[in-house]
């Protein structure tokens, strides 16, 4: 690798140098993961700017930066408002694409609302920068939904693409239309595909954004969790602060501009073992096995977990927070603030 002063690789350690005084702008700034990056953009001396609809049930909560009200910029606005976007965009030095339907279940309910925020608005974030403010750094948040059913694991960023749902297939297209305009507009893009994300602040009010925030409340309220199927299907996770971590060394590195990374854990586990763990920390609740509803049954995925070495080699981003401490963390949160976020 060269690592001469120019494309030296950008390290956690670097993080205060790249963002400090910066403007960086976050769509979803409200949500789970847009929330945890702005937390730790503050930290960093950023200059910050959230953007979120606040539509009831997609996650946003302005309880969320509890604790830098008074240190971000927050516009309530949607996304799929290309006019609010061209301006927003403007002067901005990264741009952290993270708003997003994220519901499968929505998704295949209600195919079109999917297409406007996943696919649709994607554009237009785009062409605003591609307009108003070309050399803007842009991160987008795609997911593993993408590969649909794994052809094999662990599944690498070389696995084919067949989405199983509405949301994977536009999750598809917004990504490469970010890639698209890198290679044609050169507008500086990163796409990074998350697996199962979890830890504070994430919604917490229904279960169609993520089992796993909902399978931590059921443990919490000492209620019992429904697992579909066997239990038997393995999955891998992130703690959402080492996300947030893969999020800025992707924005630092001009070496990752123009590339797809996936992220992934080092514990892979079954959703039985998963359920296991989170009762035995929460200290309360039960399990069952039951059969999959229908509509979940048709697209359902099985057993995924994701090969990181790409991000690894290139980037240097490894998983660091064990499952056990992530869950602590994230329970000890939700004991904490539970009222802000299912009451």
């Amino acid at each position: 690798m060269n690592t001469s002063k120019s494309d030296k690789l950008k390290t956690a350690d670097d993080f205060e140098d790249v963002f400090k005084d910066r403007k960086v702008l976050i769509t979803g700034g409200l949500g789970f993961i847009g929330s945890n990056l702005a937390h730790r953009l503050v930290g960093l001396g950023a200059k910050v700017t959230l953007v979120d609809s606040l539509i009831p049930h997609y996650g946003g909560n302005l309880f969320n930066i509890h604790g830098i009200e008074d240190k971000v910029r927050v516009n309530v606005s949607d996304v799929r408002d290309r006019y609010s976007i061209e301006y927003l965009v403007q002067g901005q030095d990264y741009l952290f694409n993270l708003a997003g339907q994220v519901s499968h279940i929505d998704s295949m309910k209600d195919p079109f609302t999917d297409l406007e925020i996943n696919c649709r608005s994607q554009i237009s974030i785009l062409e605003a920068c591609r307009h108003n403010n070309p050399g803007i750094r842009v991160v987008f948040a795609a997911t593993r939904q993408e590969y649909g059913k794994p052809q094999y694991l662990p599944v690498d960023e070389e696995h084919p693409l067949r989405p199983t749902d509405v949301n994977g297939i536009n999750k598809v297209a917004g990504e490469w239309y970010h890639l698209l305009y890198c290679d044609v507009y050169d507008i500086r893009t990163t796409t990074l595909r998350l697996t199962n994300t979890y830890g504070p602040r994430q919604l917490m009010k229904h279960n169609r954004q993520g089992f796993i925030a909902w399978f931590i409340r059921l443990a919490i309220e000492g209620k019992e969790i429904k697992i579909f199927g066997d239990g038997t299907q393995l999955r891998d996770f992130n703690y959402v602060d080492d996300v947030v971590d893969a999020l800025l060394l992707a924005a630092a590195n001009d070496s990752a501009i123009g590339k797809t990374y996936n992220l992934g854990g080092d514990e892979v586990v079954s959703l039985k073992e998963l359920t296991e763990l989170i009762l035995e920390v929460a200290g309360g609740g039960s399990y069952e096995l039951v059969p999959f509803p229908e509509e979940k049954k048709r697209i359902d995925i099985g057993s995924f977990y994701a090969d990181y070495t790409k991000i690894r080699t290139e980037l240097g981003w490894h998983y660091r927070t064990t499952l056990r401490e992530g869950l602590t963390k994230t329970i000890e949160y939700y004991r904490k603030y539970w009222r802000h976020y299912w009451s």
